[in-house]
């Protein structure tokens, strides 16, 4: 195969992952993304292979092994996507991230252990001593990313608690690791392989617990910026494996993958009011938790509990409803039993839609997600800058398992660790209706005052039961 036909396949091959990236963006467009994405990924591994076997870069074994891992790699590939429900998606998509961050630390490896290919890619001392700054940077990133995927995905899952780990002095522990990775690439660059692969190793090790220690110092309603955050480090610890590889395609998919993870970790620290800085250096959503303000003398705080017949009425009566989803109705799976009461709340006139918060569920566009594939048209699920000031027009508002978006003591309480955080301003409503399992606090281990107001009225139990005895009692 010559050359330039390759040249204009990874082309054709970067202009899908646009593609993809720009389809993505976009709930209604989502599905076109998809395709373009695993068209633009088939082009690019058909044309690495015929160019290989064109060159007579690789011999049979070397392709057959590939053929393997390609089969193997999309058998579980495919088994898990059947397999994994909607609420798993966040661990799966942490999983998925360790799996690029590990294939460009055993890149680095290979690379650095096959002198002929090293050879081939820097003639030059110059050239080598780059090309071997480029491997342990790939390494480190590739570590970095592996090792904190896999601490997210165990929070994600429980396994791990939400709550931070503060080292004292952490941030003087995250410079020194950073130096102590960068010092070791200097006798990797200036001794002979595999002298220095003992070096590699070091770096490997520290890179990975610099990794643990950045995502374990995170807690608090943040998960979807971490995941964010580890999308785009997947995507420059690929784009390093691009440079030690010497692969233009793979340089520029994993810049587009890094930017734009990036530019969605900015965009939703913004939501937050955060900095991204916290979020890459460790301690973003630890602010020290502080007591609630203690009530006023006399005041006493009552929850005004609601019994599924009054929600009924209440719902029948109402003109215009919100429903703010958060984690706890994917949880219980209660989208289609939210579809549903979609449905039969528009059939009786009534205006309904849908209120996203940015960081809402465990990962970016969770609950957009989850909408979708209950069948909710898109056009009746608007983003918190688009509702936030028809709250003071609705009649009712659902809150469905959300705690922490929907905090007014983030506008409010200076004492409050997620104050300054925008919020869903749901007690603007002429009825606000909280979907709760107990009284217990959010994601933040945050007070929330929401639950006490005079036009706040409580629905305790499992979201799942309690959203199928609404359509069910609304039907009736």
């Amino acid at each position: 195969m010559k050359d330039g036909v390759a040249t204009v396949a990874y082309l054709a091959a970067g202009v899908l992952f646009i593609r993809s990236l720009g389809g993505l963006s976009k709930q209604d467009t989502a599905r076109r993304g998809n395709f373009f994405g695993m068209i633009g990924m088939a082009v690019a591994v058909v044309i690495t292979g015929a160019t290989w076997i064109a060159h007579d870069a690789v011999g049979p074994p070397a392709l057959g092994l590939l053929a393997v891992a390609l089969v193997a790699g999309g058998a579980v590939g495919a088994g898990l996507a059947r397999r994994v429900e909607m609420t798993g998606m966040p661990e799966l998509v942490a999983v998925l991230h360790s799996f690029v961050g590990l294939a460009a630390v055993l890149v680095g490896f290979a690379s650095y252990l096959a002198p002929v290919h090293a050879d081939a890619i820097a003639a030059s001392p110059a050239e080598r001593a780059v090309h071997l700054v480029e491997i342990g940077v790939g390494i480190a990133v590739g570590a970095i990313t592996f090792s904190g995927s896999v601490v997210a995905w165990a929070k994600l899952r429980g396994s791990l608690s939400g709550r931070p780990l503060l080292l004292p002095g952490r941030h003087a522990m995250n410079a020194l690791a950073a130096a102590g990775v960068l010092g070791l690439c200097a006798p990797v660059v200036v001794s002979e392989a595999p002298a220095g692969l003992p070096f590699l190793i070091g770096i490997a090790v520290i890179a990975a617990l610099l990794g643990v220690h950045l995502v374990m110092a995170i807690g608090g309603a943040d998960m979807p910026v971490v995941v964010s955050l580890l999308n785009s480090y997947s995507g420059w610890a690929a784009a390093a494996a691009g440079f030690v590889l010497a692969n233009d395609l793979l340089i520029v998919t994993g810049a587009l993958v890094g930017s734009s993870g990036a530019i969605l970790s900015i965009i939703m620290c913004r939501a937050m009011n955060r900095s991204i800085a916290n979020v890459i250096f460790g301690g973003f959503g630890t602010a020290d938790a502080k007591a609630p303000a203690p009530p006023k003398d006399g005041e006493v705080l009552e929850v005004h509990e609601l019994k599924l017949p009054e929600v009924v009425a209440l719902l029948h009566e109402a003109k215009s409803v919100v429903v703010v989803p958060g984690y706890g109705m994917a949880v219980a799976r209660a989208q289609g039993a939210v579809h549903q009461l979609m449905r039969l709340l528009r059939d009786r006139g009534a205006k309904v839609r849908f209120a996203i918060h940015p960081v809402a569920g465990r990962l970016p566009g969770h609950m957009n997600v989850l909408l979708a594939e209950a069948g909710v048209p898109y056009d009746m699920v608007l983003e918190m800058e688009e509702i936030n000031a028809d709250f003071s027009h609705t009649d009712c508002v659902l809150v469905i398992g959300a705690n922490d978006i929907v905090n007014p003591g983030a506008l409010d309480d200076e004492a409050s660790p997620i104050y300054g955080m925008p919020v869903l301003e749901v007690w603007k409503a002429k009825t606000t209706v909280v979907l709760k399992r107990g009284m217990a606090a959010g994601y933040a281990g945050v007070e929330n005052p929401l639950f006490y107001l005079e036009n706040t009225r409580m629905l305790f139990g499992d979201a799942g039961k309690t959203m199928d005895a609404l359509v069910a009692g609304v039907r009736g």
